[in-house]
């Protein structure tokens, strides 16, 4: 299979944002997650981390939810983690259908690791910006996936 920068593209997509969007976070997504590879983890590894750490404990659904996770991806993301004791999982003791899950010690020593991770490969992938261009790009993406946000909701 060849990679999206093998061949050269119709000059009309270079105008186009959504082309350029999408060309650059496949470049970005390659980047991180190969990063992410080499140190053991996955995306969805760090983001739940990340939410647990942020919200504290939670109900499998919610955190799958708070994480964009589908609820069979969330299953074998906790199971992974719980594996590796970086999450604990317990039966809520208010409803016992369901699972609490809780960040560990070793969970939040984990997620440090992959922040270094992740602030060093920000500086690779973003190299060519300054960090007044940086937040700009974060500021205007923040502001699209907003406005798409709402337009969601509207819809529903």
């Amino acid at each position: 299979m060849s990679e999206p920068d093998d061949f050269p593209v119709p000059t009309r997509l270079d105008h186009l944002p959504s082309f350029l969007l999408t060309q650059s976070a496949m470049r970005v997504h390659r980047v991180v997650f190969g990063r992410l590879d080499a140190a053991g983890a996955r995306g969805h590894h760090y983001r739940m981390l990340s939410a647990l750490d942020e919200f504290g404990s939670s109900s499998q659904v919610e955190l799958g939810r708070r994480c964009g996770l589908d609820r069979s991806d969330v299953v074998a993301c906790i199971d992974a983690l719980a594996d590796r004791m970086y999450v604990r999982r317990a039966p809520d003791p208010q409803d016992r259908r369901r699972n609490i899950v809780s960040l560990t010690r070793k969970g939040r020593d984990r997620l440090a690791e992959l922040e270094r991770v992740l602030t060093a490969v920000q500086d690779e992938a973003f190299a060519p910006l300054d960090d007044g261009e940086r937040e700009q790009l974060v500021a205007m993406l923040t502001k699209i996936i907003a406005h798409h946000t709402r337009a969601s909701e509207r819809r529903s």
